[in-house]
């Protein structure tokens, strides 16, 4: 996959984005904003020593939003012929005219809009084959079952590529963009002991073809996180510290980002309201976001509305620093954006010196979480309960997995209960922490 095999070049994109903003300002707009983009990628799966899907994608669309004073409308195509992006325009009008009137609809402030777009090296195109992503899902599979004969079936592995580009611009003048991409490898193993089925996976992700973990390591690694899953028990219902994986405890901070972004804070709909400068975290905690990260999966030079991204603490000594606001949340909360339009960027929480065995050995005796089941995070009440599966530990040591139980709590006290973070810290996404070790939470079994 290379620049070239973009149907449109940066510069065209750019063109076609000004036609549409001149032609919504030329037919009744006060202002306008478009965004054009084109994606391309490429997934093989394997599953059993064979291939089962070869899979090619490549879109392409246009978004528009008009204001006809304080009235917004909104409509998208996925055809950037002229013609088509006229017709999208004067949809988007039409819509315009018959909606209420809103009193924070509209554009950025100018000067909010980013002014600097450095080169974040953001796209590394992968020029992979068919035939070389298929060695590749292969020789992963094959590490996995490799790991232990009561490795006995798989889920499948697959190599996946995919880049892409896009030109944002808006009628205060602003016309910018850029490539990115992101490449990854997965795949998940069944074991089987006892009369029992375990389940579990590894995967590897980056902006780099070259920086991803090679197909064998994940595959091994694959095959001994559900090689240690199998002969799984139940617990019974307790109280105890539990330590969440570096993986799922990126889930946690998630959770955060939602409490505190704009969209559920002017609805009233999140426990972290009027949190500003208040302690919600344990004081050791700080979480920086830091969008300028050279070839970070969640750098960005400016959010979805074309505002500066900032570096800044959002979370200092445990104390709320700042949210999570869009220009539309920001106004009606009577503040100004802080270029998330879209969402979080890159986040880093810190941690301290000790590694995840470091961590069990901090808890002594509790629950080591590696997998979350379903959807149980209330944002309004902060009540959390979430399925289940990991490991008991004594003496810092795990003894046996378990499995079927549930954990819950309230994430305002989580929050606050963060014993210790770990230094394994998960790079593989926007949100980068360690293990998390809470001091209590109710944990529910038989």
């Amino acid at each position: 996959m290379s620049r070239s095999q973009f149907s449109y070049t940066r510069d065209q994109l750019a063109t076609l984005a000004r036609q549409v903003i001149d032609h919504a300002m030329k037919n009744g707009a006060t202002a306008a904003d478009t965004e054009i983009s084109e994606g391309l990628g490429q997934n093989v799966s394997v599953r059993q020593h064979e291939i089962e899907t070869i899979e090619y994608n490549k879109d392409k669309g246009a978004g528009v939003t008009v204001y006809v004073g304080q009235r917004r409308g909104h409509a998208s195509t996925s055809d950037l012929s002229e013609a088509a992006l006229r017709s999208t325009v004067e949809k988007a009008l039409v819509i315009a005219r018959y909606t209420a009137e809103d009193d924070a609809a509209g554009l950025p402030d100018a000067d909010r809009l980013a002014t600097q777009v450095p080169d974040l090296d953001l796209y590394h195109p992968w020029s992979l084959s068919v035939e070389e992503a298929t060695e590749r899902a292969l020789a992963c599979e094959a590490a996995a079952l490799a790991v232990d004969t009561r490795l006995t079936n798989s889920e499948g592995a697959s190599v996946s590529t995919h880049a892409s580009h896009f030109i944002y611009a808006n009628s205060l003048g602003f016309c910018n963009g850029y490539a990115g991409s992101r490449h990854g490898i997965s795949v998940a193993v069944i074991g089987e002991a006892g009369g029992g089925m375990q389940r579990d996976f590894w995967y590897s992700s980056a902006r780099n073809g070259n920086d991803l973990e090679t197909p064998e390591t994940v595959g091994r690694i694959a095959g001994e996180r559900t090689l240690r899953r199998l002969n799984a028990r139940k617990l019974d219902t307790r109280t105890c510290p539990v330590v969440f994986e570096a993986q799922i405890a990126t889930g946690l901070i998630g959770n955060y980002v939602s409490a505190v972004s704009g969209g559920n804070l002017y609805r009233q709909s999140s426990f972290l309201l009027d949190s500003l400068g208040k302690p919600v975290f344990a004081p050791h905690i700080h979480i920086r976001e830091t969008p300028f990260v050279r070839g970070g999966l969640g750098s960005a030079p400016f959010d979805s509305e074309g505002v500066a991204c900032l570096e800044r603490d959002v979370v200092k000594a445990g104390v709320v620093e700042g949210y999570f606001l869009s220009t539309y949340s920001a106004r009606k909360l009577g503040m100004v954006s802080t270029g998330n339009a879209g969402g979080s960027h890159a986040l880093m929480v810190s941690h301290g010196d000790l590694d995840l065995a470091g961590l069990l050995r901090e808890m002594g005796t509790g629950l080591f979480v590696t997998e979350l089941l379903g959807q149980g995070a209330n944002m309004v009440t902060g009540d959390y309960s979430r399925g289940a599966a990991g490991y008991w530990v004594e003496n810092g040591e795990i003894q046996y997995p378990v499995e079927e139980i549930t954990i819950a709590g309230n994430l305002r006290e989580m929050f606050k209960g963060i014993v210790a973070i770990g230094n394994d810290v998960e790079r593989r996404g926007s949100k980068q922490v360690g293990s998390i070790l809470i001091d209590h939470m109710t944990v529910a079994g038989n």
